[in-house]
């Protein structure tokens, strides 16, 4: 448990985040866990009487402890520079509203770690999945609903929280989508044929009528379709089609970028069309793509 102090500073800095960052629920929630692990052990550490007076002495010893005690139990070096970066947006807000000096912080350097890069499908493969969903599920309605996410996301390059929070106010699905993700940020994504088509047949076959109020994705009692369920139908059909367990409802989107990059889209447009914030994000796809050409390079360039 934290101070009172701790605990009512670490509320309105989330109370802030939600306010003024557009940040998400699920990334407060991490904010949270991760600069409450971190006062929690400032109070443990330096015993009861640690309060936020204290975040103003803090130094490199203080880091160093934190980050070694973290690590001593088990945090990668990804989840430690990710919990690194919350601390230090606690800090400097902390520090701007109290007038400190947060140097000290802000100057901690994060373990380095391999960026682990995204595994599409090909293009063979992606195809093959939406096609092999659509054949497995009962209820037709229900094949084509599992059909039609499957190709907004590889289609669209939408992430699955974003084509599930589509309402029928998208029906009939437009040649142009505005789209809310990340951040809540809007980015405008255009549609192809293929995928107006799919959730048209989707919607003709639903028993449940396309509403403004309601998800255009239902679950078979007519409530918001789970993303569980998407990733389950996509389970079956890689067991089905001998694809990797990489193989998920993230990859069609990473597939989506990918293959654009390999049929010579250039960055800018696609960081746009994904909603990265940063084009550092969307880079990883040029070593996807460079990676996937030297694999080509090494099995059929006759000298290596």
């Amino acid at each position: 448990m934290l101070a009172p102090g701790l605990g009512a500073a670490l509320a309105q800095w989330l109370s802030h985040l939600r306010a003024l960052g557009g940040a998400s629920e699920n990334t407060v929630e991490a904010y949270r866990a991760d600069v409450a692990g971190f006062l929690g052990f400032l109070q443990n550490h330096h015993g009861e009487g640690f309060g936020t007076a204290r975040l103003a002495t803090l130094g490199p010893t203080d880091m160093r402890a934190w980050m070694a005690h973290e690590r001593g139990r088990g945090l990668s070096a990804r989840s430690m520079a990710r919990a690194l970066s919350s601390v230090k947006s606690f800090i400097r807000w902390m520090a701007d509203r109290d007038g400190f000096d947060a140097s000290h912080v802000l100057l901690a350097r994060a373990p380095k770690y391999q960026r682990k890069l995204p595994r599409p499908l090909s293009e063979s493969g992606a195809t093959d999945m939406i096609a092999q969903v659509e054949t497995q599920a009962m209820e037709p309605w229900i094949a084509a609903r599992d059909a039609a996410v499957l190709t907004l996301l590889y289609g669209c390059g939408l992430r699955i929280s974003e084509a599930l929070g589509l309402t029928g106010a998208a029906h009939p699905m437009p040649e142009v989508l505005r789209i809310r993700g990340k951040g809540d940020k809007e980015r405008l994504v255009p549609v192809l044929p293929a995928a107006r088509e799919a959730v048209a047949e989707y919607l003709r076959l639903c028993p449940y009528p396309a509403e403004p109020g309601q998800p255009l994705f239902r679950g078979k009692r007519g409530g918001p379709l789970n993303p569980r369920l998407v990733s389950g139908a996509m389970a079956r059909a890689r067991m089905a089609l001998g694809l990797p367990a990489t193989a998920t409802p993230h990859a069609m989107r990473h597939s989506f970028a990918t293959h654009l990059l390999a049929a010579g889209g250039d960055l800018r447009t696609i960081q746009e069309l994904l909603g990265h914030a940063s084009l550092a994000t969307t880079q990883i796809y040029t070593a996807v793509d460079s990676a996937r050409l030297m694999e080509i390079y090494d099995k059929a360039h006759p000298r290596s």
